[in-house]
């Protein structure tokens, strides 16, 4: 039931959440659910391709049940997630001939347009 219900949520949400915060939101509704099963389950639906394992830093991993390519913008001041079209097979590439790549994630960070605008309604840097 736990890991239904944590494919449910991340289906469900364009949050791009992490392990806390699926274990945050569900815990009231599964009583019995650790951390552990949240970890275990997000590894299996990624291991399956029913999400993608987002490295935003070195201390941050969120998951996206959007499995289509795209690419993920990071707003450094709210921490908001969001996506974006991106073709990632015609990204160009150079100095990776001969190289297998196995995975592709395109992940730009800086202000998004709500941080920007002042309580004015001007845009700030």
């Amino acid at each position: 039931m736990a890991r239904i219900k944590i494919l449910e949520y991340l289906t469900g949400t364009t949050d791009h959440p992490t392990v806390e915060m699926i274990y945050s939101r569900l815990l009231p509704e599964i009583p019995t659910l650790s951390k552990t099963t949240v970890y275990k389950t997000l590894e299996l639906l990624v291991e399956a391709n029913l999400a993608r394992l987002l490295h935003m830093d070195e201390n941050e991993a969120r998951f996206d049940a959007n499995v289509s390519d795209h690419g993920h913008f990071r707003c450094s001041r709210c921490g908001k997630v969001y996506d974006f079209e991106a073709d990632l097979d015609s990204l160009e590439t150079k100095g990776l001939e001969g190289f297998a790549v196995a995975e592709k994630n395109l992940i730009f960070k800086g202000s998004c347009p709500r941080c920007r605008t002042d309580r004015s309604g001007r845009i700030r840097g």
